[in-house]
């Protein structure tokens, strides 16, 4: 056989019959799928219709079920910092559950809670990892109910502070915003 040169179609040069009517589509069938886009335009309108709702630029963080924050004349923005929030006797690390507030209650003496001092150190030692050669900002922001006692306020301030967060905010229900 003479090497010649190649056609326009792959395999149309081969004399086998059924190679020629498999590369054709023999007749049967087209070899042309037809694709419904009905289907995937009705999904991908869904999915940015989610991305859509879903989507927050503001910043703003968004509060525990049934907590009333403590009122405040001058208040300065949100910082980018892990927020300890105390709803009910719960006390929660970013929306994780990190402990609860029984025993503070119970006693009625400030104490250290563990479950949160371990969470922070964590958070706090995952931050030099990731930014390596930068000065750690130490900041914790606190969401706490206004009618909190005082004992479970000052045990999780104090925590905060032991697990190496030493500037503290609190969360508040700002009146009227003015940088301070």
């Amino acid at each position: 056989m003479a090497i010649h040169q190649p056609g326009r179609r792959l395999l149309h040069g081969i004399s086998l019959k059924f190679v020629s009517d498999h590369v054709t589509g023999g007749g049967k069938r087209s070899t042309n799928a037809g694709l419904s886009l009905t289907s995937m335009i009705d999904f991908l309108i869904v999915v940015v219709v989610f991305l859509l709702m879903t989507f927050n630029s503001s910043g703003e963080t968004p509060l525990a079920k049934n907590v009333r924050l403590p009122k405040a004349e001058n208040s300065i923005d949100m910082v980018d910092a892990p927020l300890v929030g105390v709803v009910g006797g719960q006390i929660l690390v970013d929306g994780a559950s990190s402990g609860n507030t029984r025993d503070i209650e119970e006693s009625k003496q400030v104490k250290r809670i563990e479950e949160l001092f371990n969470i922070l150190k964590a958070k706090r030692e995952l931050w030099k990892q990731t930014r390596p050669g930068k000065d750690f900002p130490g900041v914790v922001v606190l969401q706490i109910d206004r009618d909190v006692p005082a004992v479970v306020v000052k045990s999780v301030f104090q925590t905060s502070a032991f697990a190496g967060y030493p500037n503290v905010s609190f969360m508040v229900d700002g009146a009227s915003k003015t940088k301070g």
